[in-house]
C-alpha cells in the first residue's frame, strides 16, 4: 500500500477474511483499490497511531457492519478522535491533512474492545506496551504470523537493520522489552509488521530488536536532540540503499526518535 506515492512505508495485512491496521485515510485509495470487491468482516488495529489507524472511521462508515478491534486504551479516542487529533497535531502541525487525511469517529456499535489475553475466532491478543500505551499484538493460529504493528519494531525487509520507533508521548522502555518477551513466547512463524513487509527470521529479529531498544535508548540519555539525530541518520545511510532510507524515514522520521525517549528518561529522573 502505498502512502504518498511511496512504497515500502505503511502495510496493511489482509488475512482470511480480517485487514491488520489499515492505515490512514491518505491511503485507503490505494487500499481500496487493492482490495476491489472484496471486503472485510474485522478490521484489527494494533493501536491508535494515525499511520496505523487513521483511515479506520472512514472504513467504518463505508462498511457499517464491520468489527473494529482495539484496546481498551485506545478506545475511547477512536469513538471520539478529538484528542488524538489534537495530539498529532503538536507533532506533525500544517502536514496534518496531507500526512494522514480526514480521521473519522468509529461507531461504539462497531468496536469490539480488547485488553489482552483473550483469543477470539482463532486469533490471540497480547498487549504490547513500550511503543503506545494502548498496543497490541495478534497471533492467527492457522498461518502461526504474529502482527505485530510497531511493537516489533520498523525493518524495511530484506534489509535486517532495524529501527526501534520511538515518538512521544508513551515509550516505555522497560515495558517494551516485556511485550518483545510476549511476542518471543508465541514462537511465532513470521512476524507481520506495519514497517514494512513479512520478517521471515523472528527469533533472530527480535533478540536483535532488544539489543537495538537499549543502544538507541542509552544513546538518547547521553546526546542532545541533534547529535542523536545525526547518529540516527548515518547509521540508516550506512545500513540501507537510498530508496529505502527514504521508506523508512517516512515511516518514522528520524527526528521524531529521541524526544520520545528523552522524555522517558525525564519520568525515570522525576
Amino acid at each position: 500500500m502505498r502512502h504518498l506515492g511511496r512504497e515500502q512505508v505503511i502495510c496493511c495485512w489482509r488475512v482470511d477474511d480480517v485487514l491488520v491496521d489499515p492505515g490512514p485515510a491518505s491511503s485507503l485509495p490505494n487500499l481500496l483499490e487493492a482490495l476491489g470487491d472484496w471486503r472485510p468482516n474485522r478490521i484489527l488495529l494494533t493501536h491508535i497511531h494515525l499511520d496505523h489507524a487513521g483511515g479506520a472511521g472512514v472504513l467504518a462508515r463505508r462498511w457499517p457492519d464491520v468489527e473494529i478491534w482495539v484496546h481498551e486504551r485506545g478506545a475511547p479516542h477512536v469513538a471520539d478522535p478529538s484528542k488524538l487529533i489534537a495530539s498529532a497535531t503538536r507533532l506533525y502541525g500544517d502536514e496534518m491533512e496531507r500526512l494522514w487525511g480526514e480521521i473519522a469517529p468509529i461507531p461504539e456499535a462497531q468496536l469490539r474492545v480488547v485488553s489482552g489475553g483473550e483469543t477470539i475466532d482463532g486469533w490471540e491478543v497480547a498487549y504490547t506496551p513500550g511503543h503506545a500505551s494502548h498496543h497490541v499484538a495478534y497471533r492467527h493460529d492457522r498461518t502461526g504470523w504474529a502482527f505485530t504493528g510497531d511493537v516489533a519494531g520498523v525493518r524495511i525487509a530484506p534489509s535486517d537493520f532495524i529501527v526501534a520507533p520511538t515518538p512521544p508521548p508513551d515509550i516505555d522502555v522497560e515495558a517494551w522489552h516485556a511485550s518483545i518477551d510476549v511476542l518471543e513466547a508465541w514462537q511465532p512463524v513470521a512476524l507481520g509488521p506495519t514497517h514494512f513487509g513479512a520478517i521471515t527470521d523472528p527469533a533472530e529479529h527480535l533478540a536483535r530488536l532488544h539489543v537495538v531498544l537499549d543502544t538507541w535508548a542509552d544513546l538518547a540519555r547521553r546526546l542532545d536532540q541533534d547529535d542523536f539525530t545525526a547518529a540516527a541518520l548515518a547509521a540508516t545511510a550506512s545500513a540501507l540503499p537510498l530508496a529505502a532510507r527514504e521508506a523508512q524515514a517516512q515511516a518514522m522520521p528520524p527526528t521524531h526518535l529521541w524526544p520520545g525517549l528523552h522524555r522517558y528518561w525525564s519520568k525515570r529522573a522525576s
